[in-house]
C-alpha cells in the first residue's frame, strides 16, 4: 500500500468517527484580524518604512527595499489602495506588461523593469500579504503580476467592431 493511500484511509477513518452521534469534538478557532494601527506597527517591526501618503485620503505609504504600496483602513480591514510597485522619485510605479517585457510606469516616466526590480516587487508583495493577513493567490505566488496588460499584437483592436449579422431576423427586402 502506498503512502498516499494510507493517508486517505486515515482521513476517511477519522471522518467516520466525526459523524457518530456520541462523538463530540469542538474546535474553537480564533480569527485574529488586527486593526489598522496594529498592522502598521507589525510592518514597522519587520523593517518596513511607514509614512502618511498625501495622494490617498487616510493612506499610508509602506516601503522596503525600493518597493512600496499604499494601505488604507476600511471596514473589512487593511486594504491596498495602490498595489505594490517600484518606488520612482517617491511615487509607487505601476507594473505594465506588454507581452515581450514588463515596464515600470509612473505619471512622468516609463522604464523597462529589470529582473532585480521584479524580484523585489514579488518578495515585497508576498511579505506584505503575509504580515497584513491578506489573501495570497496561487498565480501571484508564482511570480510578479501586472496591473495592466497591453500586448503589441492586440493594439488597435479596441475599436468597435460592427455587429454580426443575424440571419434569423427579417431585413428590409423580404
Amino acid at each position: 500500500m502506498r503512502v498516499c493511500e494510507i493517508g486517505v484511509r486515515a482521513r476517511l477513518h477519522r471522518g467516520f468517527f466525526s459523524i457518530l452521534a456520541d462523538w463530540n469534538k469542538t474546535v474553537t478557532k480564533k480569527s485574529h484580524h488586527p486593526d489598522f494601527n496594529q498592522t502598521l506597527e507589525t510592518l514597522r517591526s519587520h523593517s518596513f518604512d511607514v509614512s502618511p501618503y498625501t495622494g490617498v485620503a487616510g493612506g499610508f505609504l509602506v516601503s522596503k527595499d525600493g518597493v512600496g504600496a499604499v494601505l488604507v483602513a476600511r471596514e473589512e480591514g487593511t486594504v491596498m489602495a495602490i498595489t505594490p510597485g517600484a518606488l520612482v522619485r517617491g511615487e509607487v510605479a505601476r507594473l505594465l506588461d506588454r507581452g515581450y517585457q514588463k515596464f515600470i510606469k509612473t505619471s512622468q516616466y516609463e522604464l523597462p523593469a529589470s529582473a532585480s526590480q521584479l524580484q523585489a516587487i514579488h518578495f515585497f508583495s508576498e511579505e506584505l500579504r503575509l504580515l497584513t493577513g491578506a489573501t495570497s493567490l496561487y498565480n501571484e505566488s508564482l511570480g510578479t503580476t501586472s496591473d495592466r496588460y497591453q500586448y503589441d499584437r492586440l493594439k488597435g483592436r479596441e475599436a468597435v467592431q460592427p455587429a454580426a449579422a443575424r440571419p434569423w431576423e427579417l431585413t428590409g427586402g423580404h
